[in-house]
């Protein structure tokens, strides 16, 4: 059952837009209540289309590492393809990873590598959970479902609804018709020339981990998670996923 289309539709019978509404606050409940106590968190966007035999992949993976050695949550759609590749190189570093799933008519499972994740039925509900505890959005190459991401984020950066997150796109050859429509905005008057800065677009993961210490890590204060100790018999989030 296609419940986006159910719920955009029109009107129905005063019971049953009740009962849609209590559907999507038990969604939201049952996403606040699963990741209330994972953040701080980056994150992720990309394309559910590349295995691990293609070389974003592997840069995907570098990063989800590199974000959990840096104290960080990564976060991501919680799917197959780059989302995974960042969940697994955050388990791989012992660092937490979760996700936002979201149902699909061709269903989309949650991908092997989260320590936590919960299962939307909307994407509204979805999108509402990737920003709620995240302090920075890294989009990697993908498609409409990115994009959506993406602008979601620099939307609610400009119209100042949460605050002047860093946004980090990887991929400047990808990125670079998007930024160039960007540019052709700002000349149209249609964004203001600042906006522009509202992202950094670089091919350099440590320019990428440089700027969000910087504009998320520092600016916002974040603390690093300690790490589990072998001597008081503690565990790290992969160890714990594996005994569940």
């Amino acid at each position: 059952m296609n419940r986006d289309r159910v719920l955009l539709e029109g009107p129905h019978s005063r019971r049953r837009e009740l009962w849609l509404v209590l559907r999507v606050v038990y969604d939201f409940i049952k996403g606040f209540r699963t990741l209330h106590f994972v953040g701080p968190c980056v994150t992720v966007f990309g394309s559910a289309r590349y295995d691990e035999t293609h070389p974003e992949y592997l840069k995907a993976r570098q990063i989800g590492h590199r974000l959990a050695e840096m104290g960080l949550t990564v976060m991501t759609g919680g799917g197959p393809g780059l989302m995974e590749a960042a969940n697994r190189g955050a388990r791989e570093a012992g660092g937490p990873s979760v996700g936002c799933n979201i149902q699909l008519a061709t269903e989309q499972k949650p991908n092997p590598y989260l320590d936590r994740w919960v299962t939307c039925r909307h994407f509204f509900v979805r999108k509402v959970l990737l920003f709620k505890y995240s302090y920075a959005f890294i989009g990697l190459p993908g498609g409409l479902g990115t994009l959506d991401e993406l602008f979601e984020a620099l939307t609610l950066i400009q119209t100042r609804k949460i605050a002047s997150f860093p946004v980090i796109l990887i991929g400047v050859e990808y990125w670079r018709p998007l930024y160039s429509l960007l540019r052709h905005l700002a000349a149209a008057h249609t964004i203001a020339a600042a906006d522009l800065d509202l992202l950094l677009i670089t091919d350099s993961v440590d320019e990428a981990m440089a700027y969000l210490r910087r504009n998320a890590v520092q600016r916002f204060g974040l603390e690093p998670r300690p790490k589990p100790s072998v001597l008081l018999g503690e565990r790290g989030n992969a160890a714990v996923a594996a005994a569940r």
